[in-house]
């Protein structure tokens, strides 16, 4: 099965290739076999004028007739030099003189009395071509010629023929096919060879393709296709190596995802599920059963969070959720989210910066989910700010985008954490991984707002010192 390709291409150009050889054959073999024909013919032609004109030029000089052993001997040395036969035949069609030797020893051989149908000699003479004829006296066909014969009152006193058997044409179309085919056997073993290896080489990518795709579906991402060429095979396997890279980063997404979520509600869960238990079976006094199911509470709420979060990442990966476009002022909303949090704000102890230099800029987007994007940022940007520290906003536009920079002062993010803290559950700070308020999903929702919304979303930082999240958005005006 895995050689089915090969053997496919490789039969179809053979067979293509030994097509093509046949049919030169063919054409040559009809070719040569057209022109031995016509060059025997001219040759039998000219031999019977010769001898009629021979034979003519004798009656003109005989008072009598002509000199048969003189026709004879004209007959005999033009049968020898063309290998052919010769005849002379009276207007009865009854042949008189054969150029062989036996009629110059005995004056007459097998065929002298043999008579011919004069109709078919007169056709002959009529069609003036190549013709193909027993005469009576032959039992396969030959190549026939014929000439009248006449006298000074041009009556028609007999014919002279000339025949040549078919058998040395077909003997000669013999040798020349089998040189060809001698010729052409080391030439297409080449050839094979050539065409073998090509369609190897052209074969070998889809089958190493095929072999990866198998692998692919066993989850083995492994595989990868070797590129040797620039051309249209070595292109598709670019693309398919690009293809498996893909597959594999989003099998380890799922799996990170699963393995996430996993542990994202196992310890609520477990969690709720030892404090009901602690109360059912009595363990935990009544007294402070209000206590506890007071943290049950607040595990189901940050339950409900994270399905609310996941179910948010569905609908953008998803794209069931609609922009509903809708011009507004991005500096106001801003403004707004920051004074929502004005009271951690103060009790931080931070200082904001810019806020008051901002420009007002008109935008068109989903007002909704740009005020997650900035209530994200700002969140985050408070959350991991030192107390005491500072928090800088700058805005910019040009006719077609606009430019969001929030920076903040702190712990910072390493920098082999940066290109991570997009992803989804991710937490540059493991211990976050208790923090009742978080679900690692609120910087993954916010790239997907921006990239939907046709933006993009960077972060950079230095340790110690700050982090800076900036995106761009077309104004959409």
């Amino acid at each position: 099965m895995r050689q089915k390709l090969f053997k496919k291409q490789f039969g179809a150009i053979a067979l293509i290739v030994f097509l093509s050889l046949s049919f030169i054959l063919i054409i040559l073999t009809f070719m040569y076999n057209n022109y031995l024909a016509e060059e025997k013919y001219k040759s039998l032609q000219k031999t019977c004028e010769s001898v009629l004109d021979f034979t003519e030029y004798n009656i003109s000089q005989q008072e009598n007739g002509y000199d048969e052993y003189a026709v004879y001997y004209i007959m005999h040395n033009l049968s020898n030099v063309a290998d052919i036969d010769v005849f002379m035949v009276d207007k009865n069609g009854v042949i008189r003189l054969c150029a062989c030797e036996e009629w110059g020893q005995n004056g007459s051989c097998e065929h002298t009395g043999t008579a011919i149908d004069t109709s078919v000699i007169d056709s002959i003479i009529a069609d003036d071509k190549n013709t193909l004829s027993t005469l009576n006296i032959y039992k396969g066909p030959h190549y026939t010629a014929a000439r009248n014969i006449t006298d000074a009152n041009g009556e028609n006193t007999g014919y002279i023929l000339a025949t040549d058997s078919i058998d040395d044409a077909r003997n000669l179309m013999k040798k020349i096919a089998y040189i060809y085919i001698i010729s052409a056997i080391v030439p297409l073993v080449l050839m094979f060879v050539a065409i073998s290896l090509m369609t190897y080489r052209l074969t070998r990518p889809l089958r190493l393709m095929s072999d990866a795709a198998r692998a692919m579906s066993r989850g083995d991402f492994s595989r990868r296709i070797p590129v040797t060429s620039d051309d249209e095979i070595g292109q598709l396997a670019v693309s398919f190596n690009q293809m498996t890279n893909s597959l594999a980063r989003l099998e380890e997404v799922r799996k990170s995802f699963i393995a996430n979520v996993s542990h994202e509600l196992k310890t609520p869960m477990t969690t709720i599920g030892g404090f009901i238990d602690g109360i059912i079976d009595g363990t935990i006094p009544q007294e402070k059963q209000n206590y506890y199911l007071g943290i049950v509470h607040d595990e189901i709420k940050r339950l409900s969070r994270m399905v609310e979060s996941m179910l948010s990442v569905s609908r953008l990966e998803s794209k069931e959720t609609e922009l509903k476009l809708e011009a507004f002022d991005f500096k106001e909303q801003v403004l707004g989210v920051v004074v929502s949090q004005e009271q951690r704000i103060v009790k931080k102890g931070l200082d904001i910066v810019g806020l008051d230099t901002l420009p007002d800029i008109t935008i068109k987007a989903d007002k909704d989910l740009i005020y997650r994007v900035v209530y994200n940022l700002v969140d985050n940007a408070i959350k991991f700010t030192n107390d005491g520290g500072k928090i800088e906003f700058h805005i910019k536009s040009d006719l077609n985008n606009l430019t969001f920079r929030i920076q903040n002062t702190g712990k910072g993010i390493p920098q082999g954490e940066l290109p991570y803290v997009f992803e989804r559950f991710y937490k540059v700070d493991k211990s976050r991984s208790t923090n009742k308020e978080s679900t690692g999903l609120g910087l993954y929702i916010v790239k997907t707002i921006i990239k939907n919304h046709g933006g993009a979303i960077s972060v950079s930082s230095v340790e110690d010192k700050f982090t800076a999240f900036e995106f761009n958005l077309p104004i959409g005006r």
